[in-house]
C-alpha cells in the first residue's frame, strides 16, 4: 500500500504568504501528497489572560500580537487554495475550534485533520465527523480511553478515518517514539494507522514506514533557525526530499510476505547449486 505523505506547514509560514508558497513548492518537488496548515480563531482558542501576557515576537510585545501575526485569514487561504490547485497538490488543515472548522468548509477539501490537542474536544469531533470526509486523527497526549471515544464518534457518524500514532514532545526522543503502538492501534481499532512524527532526523519515520503505516506526516521548514516554535522539529527541504525517497523505497521493499523462490533467483540457484546431487534438492 502506498503511504500518504503530508508535509505539515502548520504555522512555519510565519504569517508570510510568500513563505507558505515556497513550502508548498518544496512539498510538491519532494513528492508529497498534501500540505497541511493549522487554523485557529485566536480569541476562542486562547484566554484573554494568556493573550495579554508579555511576549516578544516579530509582530509585537504580547502573546495576542504573536498569535494574530501567525494566523492566515480568508485572503491568504483563498490564495493557498488557488496555488495548490495550480501546483496539483492537496491541502487541508487542522481546526482548533468550531469557527475555524466552519471557515475551512468554504473550501472543497478532500481531508480533515484532528490535532492531538483537539481529540478530547467532542463537539469539534462531531462537527468534523458530520462532514464525512476522510479524517486523520492524531493520538498524541492520549490514552486508549480518549481514542475509544474519538473512534466511537467517527464510527457513529459513518465518517472514514485513520488514526495517527503520535508523541507530542518537541522534539521526540528516539526512546520515546513507542512505534509498537502502531500495530497495537491497528489491531484494537481495525483501521488504518499512520504516523505523525516530531523527532529529529529520518530513522524513526523510516521505521514507522516499515511497520506498515498508511500515512506519514512531518513538519517542513525552509530553515530550522527561523522564528517559530515548530521550526526546530521540522525538516529542511533536502532532508524532506530524502525522507520521501526513502519511504518510497521501503514501500517497494516490504513485499507480500510470501516466501518462495523468485523468478529472478532461479538461474542463480541453478548456478550456485549445480554441484549438489539432484535428489538433495527435494
Amino acid at each position: 500500500m502506498r503511504i500518504f505523505v503530508t508535509a505539515e506547514i502548520g504555522i512555519n509560514h510565519n504569517g508570510d504568504l510568500y513563505i507558505a508558497k515556497q513550502l508548498i513548492d518544496v512539498a510538491k518537488i519532494a513528492g508529497s501528497d498534501a500540505v497541511k496548515f493549522q487554523k485557529r480563531t485566536v480569541e476562542k482558542v486562547y484566554s484573554k489572560e494568556e493573550l495579554d501576557k508579555p511576549r516578544e515576537s516579530p509582530w509585537g510585545t504580547t502573546t495576542r500580537e504573536q498569535k494574530l501575526g501567525l494566523e492566515f485569514g480568508k485572503a491568504e487561504y483563498d490564495e493557498i487554495d488557488r496555488y495548490c490547485k495550480e501546483k496539483k497538490i492537496e491541502w487541508y488543515a487542522s481546526a482548533w475550534d468550531l469557527e475555524s472548522q466552519a471557515f475551512l468548509c468554504r473550501y472543497n477539501l478532500k481531508y480533515n485533520k484532528i490535532a492531538s490537542a483537539m481529540i478530547t474536544h467532542a463537539e469539534l469531533l462531531r462537527e468534523v465527523a458530520s462532514e464525512r470526509k476522510h479524517t486523520f486523527i492524531s493520538t498524541g497526549m492520549c490514552d486508549m480511553g480518549m481514542i475509544d471515544r474519538a473512534v466511537d464518534i467517527f464510527r457513529k457518524a459513518d465518517c472514514p478515518f485513520e488514526l495517527m500514532h503520535c508523541v507530542s514532545t518537541y522534539p521526540t526522543n528516539d526512546e520515546d517514539a513507542n512505534l509498537n503502538c502502531i500495530p497495537v492501534l491497528r489491531e484494537r481499532y481495525h483501521c488504518n494507522v499512520g504516523y505523525s512524527g516530531h523527532e529529529g532526523g529520518l530513522a524513526v519515520s523510516y521505521a514507522a514506514a516499515a511497520l506498515g503505516v498508511t500515512s506519514l506526516e512531518r513538519h517542513i521548514t525552509l530553515d530550522r533557525a527561523m522564528y517559530g516554535s515548530d521550526q526546530a522539529v521540522s525538516l529542511e527541504p533536502a532532508l524532506f526530499i530524502q525522507l520521501i525517497g526513502g519511504v518510497r523505497k521501503i514501500e517497494k521493499a516490504i513485499g507480500n510476505g510470501v516466501k518462495e523462490i523468485q523468478e529472478k533467483e532461479v538461474p542463480i540457484a541453478k548456478k550456485l547449486r549445480s554441484h549438489i546431487p539432484l535428489e538433495s534438492h527435494r
